[in-house]
């Protein structure tokens, strides 16, 4: 490994403290079922964790304290999502859990079960229902209801029950024992829990009484109240929800932001039953949390994308791995917040906006994340690990951040937004013109650039010609020259730089004139000869200028540079003189 990887996984690591790692912790889990919460009101927070388990047995709710199981529970099905939450103002505040199980919560208090919410079933379909008392009457034998059965799951708009799912997928020798089995019970629809969340009831404190926020399979977004488990609000979704977040609370203004099966970020707003916003995506969702007022949603090509809470995008950052995991480091008390995002390469990336600040790498592929305080310090980052691991890393209290990215690629100022102002409508009507008469502007346009260029090269051959310039267009005597005046009057003091451009040969046998109104001005000598000019040496030459009127108007001096026996000169400058001052004052 090379001195500067070194130097810099050195200095990743030093931002974090190794606190606990155990490899055959037997954890399995996901970000949706683990939780940080103060369950006994001590102010040391518990890891509390829905444990899957093997998948079809083994399910536990696990509670730790430090580094060991402080209990468990047994959990009847697999858990889908997990939250704390209080439920009531009573002393002591502490935190009930809530776990979602299939169609069920399960809501323990104090490490305790305190009580069991079941979804409300489903619309039976009603041709299913008359097939299946026809067969409790006997009047349709098993060949026949599997028929009608096959019939109504091909048509009907209502799908069928779990019942006459599984009656359909049976081997024909053992419908009849399925039919005399189940005939005389009900059918019944149930539905299942897909995620689950919290919302604040009507205040923002973190000690506030929150609402539990269900998503099902069948499309439904639920709101139950906290203390009587009752169904505040229902909306839906044109899909299966996958991953929630919520902000806001209900007595107010709230966001539900929920990802779905089809690929598709939905926006669920207070007293809307419907979406209010929709984000389409290149690829479905694995990953979504929000950070600060913008929605953050890792994706399935590899890449993280940053959104508006109205669905507008601002970003995307590649990723070098699947996403895995991912979660919100927040600190408080530092003013920070990023996003944490599990990879497939055993790393843990965080990122603020767009730009990566960190990479912590693992000995295994995390599964899950969760940042907050555990026990007594705040900046926990707790990790399970595809194998089943914990891993417990405190974050120090010198270390720092920076928003620079530390991956290669463009500066940090490119993904600065411009402040754009809004469009006028006198803008709107430019460009409406613009468009409707696009070929007749551009062609008076070039017409016009045409027309500039001839002036300007015509202005250029008359000042080669008539040598107005202040440098010489011979090839045999380059000179340059430039004037200088000072004084304030009557007397000024005009000073000539002349200057031979040549790379090595002198220029001699010139002379100086100068033209101007006898009536205004008076020069001690208008004519007077140039030494020898060597090349790259400046030679200034000085004469004095006597101004003659006290109106205060002013006029040009003319200075031709001349060569022995040549008529035109070979330098021509124009010096406007300043305004007498001293005539005026007198």
């Amino acid at each position: 490994m090379s001195s500067v990887s070194q130097m810099k996984e050195n200095s990743e690591t030093s931002k974090w403290l190794d606190a606990h790692y155990d490899p055959v912790a037997n954890l399995y889990t996901f970000s949706s079922c683990i939780a940080l919460a103060d369950l006994h009101g001590d102010g040391e927070n518990k890891l509390v964790v829905g444990d899957l388990g093997t998948g079809s047995c083994n399910m536990k709710l696990k509670v730790y304290r430090g580094t060991g199981l402080m209990s468990e529970n047994t959990l009847l099905d697999l858990p889908t999502g997990l939250v704390s939450f209080l439920m009531d103002q009573h002393e002591p505040r502490t935190p009930a859990i809530a776990v979602a199980s299939g169609p069920f919560i399960y809501v323990y208090k104090n490490l305790r079960p305190y009580f069991k919410f079941t979804l409300p079933p489903l619309e039976v379909n009603a041709l299913e229902q008359d097939v299946w008392n026809q067969a409790r009457e006997d009047m349709i034998d098993p060949l026949s209801l599997k028929e009608m059965l096959e019939g109504i799951r091909d048509k009907a708009d209502v799908p069928l029950s779990v019942r006459s799912l599984r009656f359909l997928m049976l081997d024909p020798q053992d419908t009849e024992a399925f039919v005399n089995l189940h005939k005389a019970q009900p059918i019944r629809r149930q539905t299942v829990i897909t995620c689950i969340g919290t919302l604040k009831k009507n205040m923002a404190d973190e000690d506030a009484v929150s609402c539990l926020v269900i998503c099902t399979e069948s499309k439904d977004v639920y709101i139950l109240d906290p203390e009587a488990f009752t169904i505040l609000s229902k909306m839906s979704v044109p899909s299966a929800p996958t991953q929630m977040d919520v902000t806001g609370q209900f007595d107010v203004e709230f966001r539900i932001t929920v990802a779905c099966r089809n690929g598709n970020i939905y926006i669920l707003r207070r007293d809307s039953p419907k979406p209010k916003y929709c984000i389409e995506l290149s690829s479905h969702p694995v990953g979504l949390v929000r950070m600060g007022k913008s929605v953050v949603v890792g994706c399935a090509q590899e890449t993280l994308q940053g959104f508006t809470q109205k669905g507008k995008k601002l970003w995307t950052a590649c990723l070098p791995a699947p996403v895995t995991t991912m979660g919100v480091m927040d600190l408080p008390t530092r003013g920070f917040q990023a996003v944490l995002v599990g990879l497939a390469n055993c790393e843990v990336h965080l990122y603020r906006d767009k730009n990566l600040i960190s990479t912590i790498k693992t000995p295994d592929v995390v599964t899950s994340i969760c940042f907050g305080r555990y026990g007594r310090e705040d900046g926990t980052l707790i990790m399970t690990t595809k194998g089943g691991g914990l891993i417990v890393k405190i974050l120090k209290r010198t270390a720092v951040f920076d928003d620079r990215d530390s991956a290669p690629g463009p500066p940090l100022a490119q993904s600065i937004r411009l402040n754009i102002p809004k469009k006028t409508k006198l803008y709107v009507d430019q460009t409406m013109r613009e468009r409707e008469n696009a070929v007749a502007m551009h062609r008076a346009f070039q017409m016009d650039l045409s027309r500039l260029r001839l002036a300007a090269a015509r202005a250029y051959v008359k000042a080669l010609e008539s040598s107005l310039t202040p440098m010489s267009s011979s090839l045999s005597e380059p000179l340059k020259m430039n004037a200088v005046v000072q004084g304030l009057g009557p007397s000024f003091k005009l000073t000539l730089n002349i200057q031979n451009t040549a790379a090595c040969r002198p220029v001699m046998n010139l002379a100086i004139s100068f033209l101007y109104d006898e009536s205004l001005y008076s020069m001690r000598t208008a004519f007077f000869k140039i030494p020898l000019l060597v090349p790259g040496l400046n030679y200034p030459i000085d004469t004095f200028v006597e101004c003659l009127s006290d109106k205060g108007i002013s006029d040009i001096i003319k200075v031709f540079v001349l060569r022995e026996g040549k008529s035109a000169p070979l330098l021509t400058a124009h010096i406007n003189m300043p305004v007498s001052e001293g005539l005026a004052l007198n």
